[in-house]
């Protein structure tokens, strides 16, 4: 089983990073240091735990990725930043567009990775029952990208694969970018 959530994992994070258009397919063009194309991108997240830091990326920091799951049944996205110590933090939110919460309250459960790259780090929640968006909003871009603007909260830590060291993100919120419009897409 642990092999399996490693892999998994591991395939996620290499599925969300950023590849290159193909040849004919337009993509809205992005520095190395950008992640909307009006530069209006920006992560904010509290780190608790294994680490401590308190994230304020601007676009200019950051890069960002991220489109429709395949079943058309959530978002997953990519965010990209500095650390203060150099090196760059990698967020993957896989948000589910089924909202769980009863009345006018918004609640997308989330499953949350944090990697520490170049420091062979990793932190999952492993499900989506330990975080939640409670306010996302999607607007179309040029060539089918939309903007996501999402807020959230975690409730339960991620933790290393041993479940040993944890991560808690109690909250955050970011501006990113997808490449596709699924069907509930504006």
């Amino acid at each position: 089983m642990r092999n399996l959530l490693i892999m998994a994992t591991l395939f996620a994070a290499v599925a969300c990073k950023q590849s290159p258009a193909p040849s004919g397919d337009p993509e809205p063009p992005l520095a190395s240091g950008g992640c909307l194309p009006d530069r209006q991108g920006r992560l904010e997240a509290d780190l608790r735990g294994a680490m401590e830091a308190d994230l304020r990326w601007s676009d200019a920091q950051m890069t960002c990725d991220g489109d429709v799951r395949p079943d058309g049944q959530g978002l997953r996205l990519t965010v990209v930043g500095p650390l203060d110590d150099g090196r760059q933090l990698r967020f993957i939110f896989g948000i589910d567009l089924t909202d769980t919460a009863s009345g006018p309250a918004q609640a997308l459960p989330t499953n949350l990775t944090v990697l520490v790259e170049g420091a062979t780090l990793m932190y999952a929640t492993r499900g989506n029952d330990k975080c939640a968006v409670e306010n996302l909003e999607r607007t179309a871009l040029a060539d089918g990208a939309e903007r996501v603007a999402a807020r959230g909260y975690c409730l339960g830590p991620a933790s290393d694969l041993s479940g040993e060291t944890r991560l808690l993100v109690p909250t955050f919120s970011f501006t990113a970018l997808t490449r596709k419009g699924g069907p509930d897409a504006p």
